[in-house]
């Protein structure tokens, strides 16, 4: 007897689904890979940098190898050892070196842009600051605008642009902030072409040297309070950066 098996036709949506389980995903970098562009992008934008990272890298190894050699000459294991935890210091502090010279290196590429302050706010605030990518006041012609973040040294305005245009808008927020929060200590600090001004990178240094005036519960109930005053304002980030996608990149 003859067998009439019927096929029946696969639907559309399992074929599919079928062929994207059996494709491979794309292989992501490993950890070298990102290293190692990493590396390249940040000598390029910093030719120095090369040296210094070969003088924290080889350094300790160079040492590791001296104090081997003077103190467990007859050792063969006591030498093997402080070679090699020479060579791990040494890698620890290429990638220390690494990790701030790539993010300085990134900040130079986008610095004189409008809205490169949002991208430090939203990639490097230390030391317990605090403060929202969106600016406070911000000039729609000129796209000069104005930062406002929290902190136990008080409260900092960052300025971007230059402060013949900026001023106003400094005044504007001192105002507001003495108003709802008074004897508060206000911090201004400028990023662009003013010989004061401040670079993008170091920007969490500066912050770093404000003297601490509040406890942790006051900035939360500071941070709460100004908060509330742009809720309904919805002040857009300048045109030219989204601090979501700037990125200052660092080795994993």
């Amino acid at each position: 007897m003859e067998d009439r098996t019927i096929a029946h036709p696969v639907p559309p949506r399992m074929e599919r689904m079928a062929r994207t389980k059996t494709a491979k995903a794309p292989k992501e970098p490993g950890r070298l890979a990102q290293m190692w562009t990493v590396l390249k992008m940040t000598v390029r934008e910093d030719p120095t940098s090369l040296w210094i990272f070969l003088a924290v890298g080889l350094a300790p190894v160079l040492l590791a190898v001296l104090v081997g050699v003077l103190l467990f000459r007859d050792n063969i294991l006591g030498l093997v050892l402080v070679i090699i935890a020479g060579v791990l210091l040494g890698l620890l502090f290429f990638l220390i070196v690494l990790g701030r010279r790539a993010e300085r290196a990134a900040y130079s590429r986008i610095a004189g842009q409008a809205g490169a302050v949002s991208a430090v706010i939203e990639n490097s605030l230390r030391g317990g600051w605090t403060g929202d990518s969106m600016p406070v006041g911000i000039n729609p012609k000129t796209q000069d605008a104005v930062y406002r973040i929290v902190g136990k040294g008080g409260v900092a305005l960052i300025a971007e642009g230059p402060s013949s245009r900026t001023q106003r808008l400094v005044d504007e927020q001192r105002r507001i902030i003495q108003r709802t929060i008074p004897n508060v200590t206000i911090h201004v600090m400028r990023v662009g072409p003013d010989e004061d001004a401040v670079a993008l990178h170091r920007i969490p240094a500066t912050l770093r040297k404000y003297k601490n005036v509040l406890r942790r519960a006051e900035v939360r109930s500071i941070v709460s309070r100004l908060n509330s005053l742009q809720r309904d304002k919805g002040l857009p980030i300048p045109k030219g950066m989204d601090p979501t996608r700037v990125r200052a990149p660092r080795p994993r």
